[in-house]
């Protein structure tokens, strides 16, 4: 089995030491950190990690770990438990105390360091919730102002924006977690991510592409389709496309295409320059689509033939990826892209290789 390599699992909770060898595959490893965690198996989770170029990407879960594009010269070998998709009810899809609290600490991280765009005094009952999820009700005798750290509450853009001082902001998020009285902590915890899951940048992970003109631009992909960015505004989109609208993601080399249901609209090329990258990217929009046709499966009434995409590496070879088709199972206003996965659904796979 080879020599075990150290690794060092982060988590928004602190750190698990283990080792793993050259046969662990990433799914042993998270059953290993959720027992570790006491938490269920929830399969938005997985770890994330640097390569050894500073992209960020997320181990596959099927796969051996040291056979992915990790940084096998560091060590220990570092990689972060943390939600790679998101949910779209959090009431839903959230089961288990750990994995609400977990998964709402990265929420609040992302929140407090602003990589989620949250107006000011939303920021203030979010701060106030937060108190409530930590200590319970608010105590004159037990939270003296120590307690109340600001800075680790309230993002800093919301801070500089206002002429308030750091007592102000105190008494400001304190009459708010006074007004949480009687709120159980994991109350607290499911009232914050039922108000986050509403916020424009919740759940949305960013590459940077370009248009065929050369502009600079962001792509995010997330649990209800792909929007399309400026460089300087990663709230407000430019374009959108959703799942249900869009028939088939492919790209070959540098260049991405999407084409949608509507035969009148047209296709949409974008460019990202790293091969490894664009796989990933294909792999996050499989994922995340993979998912929103599972939560319609209740609304389930009719059959749609599956769809394909289609992956051209650098040698020009076109290869039809195998791909899980959206069975007979869904809805037909559900006639949407492409279910390319290597993480494929048991049901009607279907696997094609077209070579030109």
């Amino acid at each position: 089995m080879g020599k075990p390599v150290e690794i060092v699992v982060s988590h928004v909770e602190g750190k698990l030491e283990d080792t793993i060898t050259a046969g662990t595959t990433g799914q042993e490893l998270f059953e290993t950190v959720c027992g570790k965690l006491g938490m269920e198996h929830i399969t938005l989770f997985s770890f994330a990690y640097k390569d050894a170029k500073g992209y960020d990407a997320f181990v596959k879960l099927d796969k051996k770990i040291l056979k992915q594009d990790v940084n096998k010269k560091e060590i220990p070998l570092n990689l972060n438990f943390r939600a790679k998709f998101f949910p779209e009810a959090v009431n839903d899809e959230l089961i288990g105390d750990v994995v609400q609290r977990l998964f709402w600490k990265q929420i609040k991280e992302g929140i407090v360091d602003g990589s989620i765009y949250c107006p000011a005094e939303l920021c203030v009952l979010f701060a106030a919730q937060s108190m409530q999820a930590q200590y319970a009700d608010f105590n004159e005798a037990e939270h003296d102002s120590g307690v109340l750290k600001v800075y680790e509450e309230l993002p800093k853009r919301v801070i500089e924006q206002h002429s308030l001082s750091f007592e102000q902001w105190q008494d400001r998020i304190r009459n708010a977690w006074k007004q949480q009285s009687g709120v159980t902590k994991e109350q607290s915890i499911m009232d914050y991510l039922n108000i986050a899951q509403d916020l424009e940048q919740y759940g949305i992970t960013y590459f940077e592409i370009t248009n065929k003109k050369g502009t600079r631009l962001y792509l995010g992909v997330h649990n209800l389709g792909m929007d399309i960015y400026e460089l300087n505004n990663k709230v407000t989109p430019r374009l959108g496309f959703p799942w249900a609208e869009i028939r088939n993601i492919s790209f070959n080399d540098k260049k991405f295409i999407i084409k949608m249901v509507a035969k009148d609209a047209p296709d949409f090329r974008f460019y990202s320059p790293r091969f490894k990258l664009n796989k990933r990217i294909l792999a996050l929009c499989v994922g995340n689509h993979q998912f929103f046709v599972s939560r319609r499966r209740a609304q389930v009434c009719a059959s749609v033939s599956p769809l394909a995409v289609c992956v051209a590496p650098f040698r020009k070879q076109v290869q039809r990826v195998p791909i899980a088709c959206v069975a007979a199972n869904v809805h037909p206003c559900v006639r949407v892209l492409v279910c390319a996965s290597l993480i494929a659904c048991r049901e009607n796979m279907c696997c094609d290789y077209v070579h030109s």
